[in-house]
């Protein structure tokens, strides 16, 4: 996943620095999440997104196209709680079965259900994975593509 932030970076012939000034972090902690170290945040990686114009799909490596038409940069927790819990309840899961698909707890699936908080990295990155569903759409980034197409291997 991070070896496009890395691409993307070098491509624009910017250093880990400029990236970490970007974000307003620490030198080290860029190089840990460009180095696969650290989890980036969701609020990092959909800054640098926007900073590279390019969806978090494209990020996360789910589609090859770079970016959406008409990407929503406001990311509402009240959205991206309502489009999990729809995807939730449209693929018959319970919020403790998705807790035990994430290794988390009933209790964190509501919260972010409610908007209390955003989602972690890892908890959607794998439901986008296992579920083929958009990150960007989880987020309310977009409308449309819901759901992706499997990427082939080339």
């Amino acid at each position: 996943m991070y070896s496009k932030l890395k691409d993307l970076r070098l491509d624009k012939d910017l250093l880990q620095k400029d990236l970490s000034t970007i974000l307003n972090i620490d030198n080290g902690t860029y190089a840990r999440y460009e180095n696969e170290y650290y989890i980036m945040p969701l609020k990092h990686l959909i800054k640098v997104c926007d900073y590279f114009d390019v969806s978090l799909d494209y990020i996360f490596d789910f589609s090859d196209d770079k970016c959406y038409k008409n990407i929503n940069k406001e990311i509402d927790n009240y959205v991206v709680g309502n489009r999990l819990k729809e995807f939730r309840k449209e693929n018959k899961l319970t919020q403790t079965k998705l807790g035990n698909i994430l290794n988390t707890t009933k209790t964190v699936i509501c919260g972010y259900e409610k908007g209390r908080y955003l989602i972690a990295t890892p908890f959607l990155y794998t439901i986008c994975k296992k579920y083929n569903i958009s990150a960007d759409y989880l987020l309310g980034r977009v409308d449309e593509p819901k759901y992706l197409e499997n990427k082939k291997d080339v």
